[in-house]
């Protein structure tokens, strides 16, 4: 018996391989999906600064709605803010009271709407196109360099996004099958989306679908679900409160400031220098899909056929009217296309098999991991020829790219050309392992880079005067961050008096007058003016 025990453990691990081989393959997709989503979104989402003005300000007026204990307006820097409704600041101060005064905190309901936001393109996708259309679809989405960044963000953008995703998969559900939970559910989306961002997140819902649903012969169901009373008040409940409330409050400087200023005005011109031509967002569309553009390009000869299946003429609509809007609105920026940005996805996943050109597949991320490498040294020789003082300083900052960093992004491009070249091997894995690779490309490498070269100056003056307790003002400086990482409001200066300390920019220093510096680096100045 005991000469037998080995071969019966051989004989029964032989049975069991091929359930444990199928079990793995099938967890397989999902195990690396989760590798996709913790790398786009949660990997070091604390790490860099906060980024650019928006997060700042973002941040700075959930910080402020916590000290005020005012949870229907916001404020920033002490001056009322109507930006943008009330429900990124509620989720962003229940995440600040959980985690404390971070950039993990002020980022994290980003990260997980932008999690939100693929669990439903896998889903939709999923039953749309079958299983491994679903997670191709979801794979593309984590991977992708728009969705990584805006996700990532301490912004409304990811939330609105993940609540017009599910508006529009639901107008597309009742567009089959007219039940009626699928349209009294497009409606709660739409009354949060209302709550995010605003207005938007009825008009490309409304109008993208009652292009698609003309097209196929459906404009009376659309008109019937469109004038629904019940649906007006599922989305009234959920969004008319705050909206009362702050006009309650506010009166007419609300309408003026929220509804005129940052809609009409927005659509009508170029608000605050962000302006651009009509075709302003081809080369958006082609950056934003990073390292699927050759996809992207091979997808789009479904135009021709727009009519061919409901589904595909329902996902081209949602794009297309997001695309030529904001190509007619007189303000552009670029996560505005962020909004048709979803049915691209779906589309790419489904003509994934199609893209038979190596070139095509692997060009735009070998270019991406290229110019990855190749960003510090082109910084370094740009910024001496510069003529704004402030942007000379802030790239000229040694610093920053280390050996590692420089060494973890010719590894990466060596991966990324390996995988192009790779002989006999099918374009869709190598594609999505490109993905990986630029995915990590741009979150652990150019985005914490990025920010520390724009706001790692700004974060380590803030701590100073924070710690020396001393008061502070900006001179011709729009900085939000700054008031977040010091803790406390920071005025603008509009004269300056002798004796204070001011934050300013190391281009307007000259025009301070004399001026003693207290801490300068990255073209980020604290100077007291003299006695």
């Amino acid at each position: 018996m005991r000469k037998t025990l080995p071969l019966q453990r051989v004989s029964s691990a032989r049975e069991l391989w091929p359930g444990a081989r199928a079990a793995l393959a099938a967890a397989a997709p999902l195990l690396l999906l989760a590798a996709a989503v913790y790398l786009g979104l949660f990997y070091e989402l604390g790490g860099p600064p906060l980024f650019d003005v928006d997060e700042g300000a973002f941040s700075e007026a959930t910080r402020e709605m916590l000290q005020r204990g005012d949870f229907v307006t916001t404020w920033l820097n002490g001056q009322l803010r109507f930006d943008k409704p009330i429900l990124v600041y509620w989720l962003q101060a229940l995440s600040v009271t959980l985690f404390g005064v971070n950039e993990f905190a002020f980022r994290l309901p980003s990260a997980l709407a932008g999690l939100g936001w693929i669990a439903a393109i896998h889903a939709f996708a999923r039953a749309q196109y079958g299983r491994a259309t679903g997670y191709a679809a979801a794979l593309i989405a984590a991977t992708t360099l728009g969705l990584c960044v805006i996700a990532r963000g301490a912004i409304a953008d990811a939330l609105l996004n993940l609540f017009l995703a599910l508006t529009m998969f639901d107008i597309y559900r009742y567009l089959v099958q007219p039940r009626v939970r699928y349209r009294n559910r497009a409606y709660l989306w739409i009354g949060l989306g209302l709550l995010t961002k605003g207005p938007v997140a009825i008009l490309v819902p409304f109008a993208a679908s009652g292009i698609a649903y003309a097209l196929h012969g459906q404009w009376r169901r659309w008109r019937r679900a469109v004038f629904d009373p019940a649906g007006w008040l599922i989305l009234g409940a959920v969004a008319g409160p705050w909206y009362v409330l702050e006009y309650l409050r506010e009166g007419d400087a609300f309408i003026a400031g929220f509804f005129m200023r940052h809609n009409v005005e927005r659509f009508m011109g170029p608000l605050q220098g962000h302006g651009g031509k009509f075709f302003y967002y081809v080369p958006v569309v082609l950056l934003m899909l990073l390292p699927y553009t050759g996809l992207l390009l091979r997808t789009l000869p479904g135009l021709l056929r727009l009519r061919s299946r409901p589904l595909d003429t329902f996902l081209w609509c949602w794009f297309l009217f997001v695309f030529l809007f904001f190509s007619f609105s007189g303000t552009k920026l670029p996560h505005y296309l962020m909004y048709g940005i979803t049915p691209l996805f779906l589309l790419m996943a489904s003509h994934r098999q199609q893209l038979a050109s190596r070139w095509l597949a692997f060009t735009p991320p070998v270019l991406l991991l290229a110019i990855v490498v190749a960003l510090p040294h082109a910084l370094q020789r740009a910024a001496p020829a510069l003529r704004d003082q402030y942007f000379r300083d802030m790239f000229a900052r040694a610093d920053v790219f280390g050996p590692l960093w420089r060494l973890a992004a010719v590894c990466l491009l060596l991966a990324g050309l390996a995988l192009a070249l790779w002989p006999r091997a099918r374009i869709w894995p190598r594609l999505l392992a490109s993905g990986f690779l630029c995915s990590f490309a741009v979150v652990g490498l150019v985005l914490p880079a990025a920010a520390e070269l724009q706001q790692g100056p700004v974060k380590e003056a803030a701590q100073l005067v924070r710690s020396a307790r001393l008061p502070v003002r900006t001179w011709q400086f729009n900085v939000p961050s700054f008031s977040v990482y010091r803790q406390a409001v920071t005025k603008p200066a509009t004269t300056l008096h002798p004796g204070e300390l001011i934050l300013t920019r190391s281009d307007k220093l000259a025009g301070m007058g004399p001026a003693e510096v207290v801490y300068r680096k990255g073209g980020v100045v604290l100077a007291r003016i003299p006695m």
